[in-house]
């Protein structure tokens, strides 16, 4: 399926013909179109904040992206899952896109596991800059979440003496704990943005890994929009998560596709990295957990009292709107979430729906019986045989490093699943 994404005036381009449009940094659908980004745009204005014009073309991009994965069901693939999708992004500067086609494509493709074809064309209108544009004092942006790793990060890095620009992706649930936490963090802006995509259909695909790109695209954009940026220095972006998370190994074959995430694994951080390279971005990306595990990092916290106040409100679970705002208990995020704070000695009170996981039956502990399975998988044929290529890319260098760290982070999980007594 195809889209071609701009501004109204370009839309009717003849290479666009047979195209879905999607109508950029505007809150008004066209009909048989997608909208989106237009409350984000209303929002970076109301900051009076004015990034960089390749940085709003690499959020057009990713909101392009997010909008054809939001649309696109996987349930109408030949597979059941990969899809096949055609973008076309007006930019400010296509020159300086054209080479990266490819890349682009073959990244899109790591992180969503579809077939991507894209293209770019020059007659992109950016979103109105505000009449007082400031620069911020920031020295850094990071993605805060409001879920426990990014807490962690942001308290971390405020312990380190960095004034952070925060950049929360909103969520129904999370938006209280994101302010908050960019509060206590000492955040000197907060950056709270959604893509808003508004389509004329009502069912949508739910998987949206595309996502990915458009959280990362934001923090890029905020990081440009900084004192440090226009002083022609590289503006760190933090995206903090922990490695066993971040790598996710498929703890069972079956769940390659469908059930594991590639939001923050190296390969995908490094092919974006290289694009930002590529296009002038002087932004670095970071994530100073990619060699611990959760507990781990709930251990090393710099702030200890402040993370033992905090951690609890923090938000982990994948389905957390599905259980009205509560913790499932029994997901894997939930799952790394409850054995690290097991394994760390912190004191977990957060409310789960399946909360003492020893008093159900099997068929209700899906993920937790993959855990099972994989810890078996190790002990009979090894670690590596379990890791299979999930560390095969150009782009790690640590992969002895990483190799120790998912092997101790399938170590918590089988204790919280000891504790419990799930076998």
């Amino acid at each position: 399926m195809k889209f071609t994404s701009g501004p109204k005036s370009i839309l009717g381009r003849s290479s666009g013909v047979g195209a879905t449009p999607v109508v950029l940094y505007s809150k008004t659908t066209p009909a048989g179109g997608i909208s989106a980004g237009g409350s984000a745009a209303a929002t970076v204005r109301r900051m009076r904040l004015e990034p960089a014009p390749v940085a709003w073309d690499l959020v057009s991009l990713a909101l392009t992206a997010v909008a054809a994965d939001f649309t696109v069901r996987r349930d109408a693939s030949v597979d059941g899952w990969t899809r096949e999708i055609d973008l076309e992004v007006a930019v400010s500067e296509a020159s300086r896109w054209a080479g990266l086609t490819d890349r682009i494509a073959s990244t899109l493709a790591f992180l969503t596991t579809d077939r991507w074809s894209i293209g770019f064309a020059d007659g992109v209108d950016l979103p109105e800059a505000p009449k007082k544009p400031r620069l911020s004092t920031a020295d850094s942006a990071v993605l805060l979440s409001g879920g426990l790793d990014s807490l962690i990060g942001v308290t971390d890095l405020h312990a380190a003496g960095s004034s952070i620009l925060a950049v929360s992706h909103t969520v129904r649930g999370d938006q209280a704990n994101q302010v908050r936490f960019a509060q206590r963090a000492a955040a000197v802006d907060h950056l709270q943005v959604n893509h808003n995509v508004s389509t004329p259909w009502t069912a949508s695909e739910t998987s949206q890994r595309a996502r990915s790109l458009l959280f990362l695209a934001f923090a890029v954009l905020a990081a440009t929009a900084t004192q440090r940026y226009a002083d022609g220095d590289v503006v760190p972006v933090y995206i903090c998560e922990n490695g066993f998370i971040a790598i996710n190994p498929p703890l069972t074959p079956g769940r390659v596709g469908s059930l594991s995430t590639r939001t923050a694994h190296p390969h995908y951080l490094g092919e974006f990295q290289t694009i930002l390279n590529a296009v002038g971005l002087r932004v670095e990306l970071r994530n100073p957990y990619a060699e611990k595990t959760k507990g781990q990092m709930i251990q090393a916290s710099a702030d200890p009292e402040l993370l033992a106040e905090l951690a609890v409100e923090s938000t982990s679970c994948g389905r957390y709107q599905r259980y009205g705002l509560q913790h499932c208990g029994r997901c894997l995020p939930c799952s790394v979430r409850r054995a690290a704070f097991l394994s760390a000695g912190l004191p977990d009170t957060t409310t789960y729906r399946y909360d003492d996981l020893g008093t159900y039956a099997s068929a209700d502990l899906e993920d937790l019986r993959a855990i099972a399975r994989a810890r078996i998988q190790v002990k009979d044929q090894g670690l590596d045989r379990w890791i299979g290529n999930a560390l095969s890319s150009p782009h790690v260098k640590n992969s002895q490093e990483l190799r120790t760290m998912l092997e101790r982070g399938l170590g918590e999980l089988g204790d919280l699943l000891d504790h419990y007594g799930v076998v």
